[in-house]
């Protein structure tokens, strides 16, 4: 079980000389979702051998880090974040000596290795929870969320699951519901009772002690809920925010009481403790609050005191306009305190950003653009799988689909699967060279044409233009960890400085099709010719082709 205290026997993980502890500070982090990498054992499935054979092309990106989605025991009913058992590898992706394996050829490439972290809920197969289900009064009966029923037999709040129906379940064994925010197989634990920190504190220490150089926190502000059983107050539908899917009816609910307590930040105080005890490491969470997102990522990554970064999903959205990226980033920018931001415009949760926000365009133009984008901005850009190919979302047939998700809200939303397919490796290979077998979804026909086997000896290809611009963006610092300022500008651009000490980086977008004029009076400007754009500085102008854009150091 985890200790809080270290004593005199402990050993302490020594400082590296050479060691940058603020190494996350604007990173670039690939993330892989293994389901869907490289399959080498021959079932249709990903699996960590496959991110091992992978590992030279994931480095060749000019990433910093890799986050792995889930590969720990489970039964899979949402993919790996059920978790039966938190200190194991599930077979479908390998064993612990495989994890090793791939910790070490990632660690001899210098890419630091984050994985998930999902403690806000547990499998239902989790010794755990058949434990507390067992009786009222058996030694982890209070680790899981119990309550009784109303008189009239229903759930004690009004209270709802992001994947559908009530978030209570009821259980015939208790004869009382339990809480689960997702699928009724992953309740919730309890962190007010302090042996659930303490578990999965020794969890995350398992990791650590491994090797692991942090953690992707899923979901981090669900870890508590209130106490008193209150229900959460309808919300204003004119109020929305953008992130909220209309079709799903836990978005007509002001989440007072269910996710976001308050009791929250004391026991992220006590995750940061643990990872301070092995230098360097790090952790990124995952904020899912609708209108919070910068409140939250001010409080909970303050600087020293709790996680490293967060995300919210205010990028992960339909909307894209010029206008709605400044506002996003300058309300972030101005709230955020000492904390620290990460940014992604896709990951395996939401329609992949080259369909979302580039539906109609050249994706070839369009796709590095939104990558250089997202890592220009102030905080750690995230680039998932395919990203970097400028895949599109895949249609999925519904005899087809594996996302519960999809399943329950099929047609008006299809689910996650569409940005799940596998990864395309080749393009005359009936599974795309991801697999000898039939894949667990099917290869998106579209993306063959996108495969890496195509992209690699075409200079000015997607996949070479993101590994270009990474490699330049490597040797100038303001891009990592500068301070950004928005300078006034008309249309779809966006022009920004990233300053930091006493270097100053210009950064001009063009987000549309049409050439844009960027005037800048006062500025003395010098093109640092990024790679694959072709903006160009006229005197005090900026001049940028549709889908371009320009980097410059500012003289005065």
């Amino acid at each position: 079980m985890f200790e809080e205290a270290e004593t005199g026997n402990e050993m302490k993980m020594p400082a590296k000389e050479t060691m940058d502890a603020d190494w996350w500070r604007g990173a670039v982090i690939y993330q892989i979702y293994p389901r869907s990498f490289k399959d080498t054992n021959g079932d249709g499935i990903g699996d960590l051998n496959g991110v091992t054979e992978k590992m030279d092309y994931i480095a060749s990106l000019g990433v910093d880090a890799i986050w792995l989605s889930p590969f720990f025991t489970s039964p899979m009913a949402d993919f790996g974040y059920d978790i039966s058992d938190y200190e194991d590898v599930d077979p479908m992706f390998g064993t612990l000596a495989d994890f090793d394996r791939m910790l070490a050829a990632a660690h001899e490439r210098g890419l630091k290795v984050i994985i998930d972290l999902v403690i806000s809920h547990t499998s239902d197969r989790h010794p755990w929870f058949e434990e507390s289900r067992s009786s009222k009064d058996n030694a982890k009966a209070d680790w899981f969320v119990w309550a009784d029923a109303k008189p009239d037999g229903t759930p004690p709040t009004n209270w709802l699951s992001i994947f559908g129906g009530s978030a209570w379940e009821w259980d015939s064994r208790r004869c009382q519901y339990y809480m689960h925010n997702f699928l009724a197989s992953q309740p919730d634990l309890n962190f007010h009772n302090r042996q659930v920190q303490d578990a999965v504190l020794s969890a995350a220490k398992f990791w650590l002690e491994r090797g692991v150089d942090g953690f992707r926190l899923d979901t981090v502000n669900f870890y508590f809920h209130d106490q008193l059983l209150r229900d959460n107050p309808p919300l204003d539908t004119s109020e929305m925010p953008s992130t909220v899917d209309p079709t799903n009816p836990y978005g007509y609910q002001d989440h007072l009481y269910d996710k976001t307590r308050p009791e929250n930040l004391v026991f992220l105080e006590r995750l940061r403790s643990l990872l301070d005890r092995y230098p360097g490491t790090t952790s990124v969470g995952e904020i899912g609050a609708d209108g919070q997102a910068v409140e939250l990522t001010a409080s909970y990554t303050e600087e020293g005191r709790r996680i490293h970064m967060a995300y919210s999903f205010d990028l992960l959205t339909p909307q894209h306009s010029a206008g709605y990226v400044r506002r996003i980033l300058e309300e972030m920018n101005e709230g955020i305190g000492s904390g620290w931001a990460s940014w992604a415009l896709s990951n395996h949760d939401v329609k992949r950003v080259a369909s979302r926000w580039g539906e109609g365009l050249d994706l070839t133009k369009f796709a590095p653009l939104e990558t250089a984008l997202c890592a220009s901005l102030r905080g750690t850009p995230c680039l998932y799988q395919g990203e970097e190919l400028g895949l599109p979302q895949a249609d999925v047939p519904f005899e087809k689909l594996q996302d519960p998700y999809g399943i329950r809200f099929w047609p008006e939303y299809k689910g996650r699967d569409g940005c799940r397919t596998p990864m395309p490796w080749v393009r005359d290979n009936a599974n795309a060279g991801f697999s000898e077998a039939e894949p667990w979804l099917p290869v998106a026909p579209q993306h063959l044409a996108q495969a890496v086997s195509e992209q690699e000896s075409d200079g000015t290809s997607p996949l070479n233009r993101n590994r270009a611009f990474y490699a330049w963006r490597q040797n100038h610092r303001p891009l990592k960890k500068g301070d950004m300022t928005f300078l006034d500008s008309d249309g779809e651009t966006l022009v920004f400085t990233r300053t930091y000490k006493g270097e100053t980086v210009l950064c001009a977008f063009n987000l549309g099709t049409s050439p844009a004029t960027v005037s800048l009076p006062g500025l003395e400007l010098e093109n640092l010719k990024a790679p694959g754009f072709t903006g160009r500085i006229e005197g005090t102008a900026i001049s940028l082709e549709g889908l371009d854009a320009v980097f410059a150091r500012v003289k005065s």
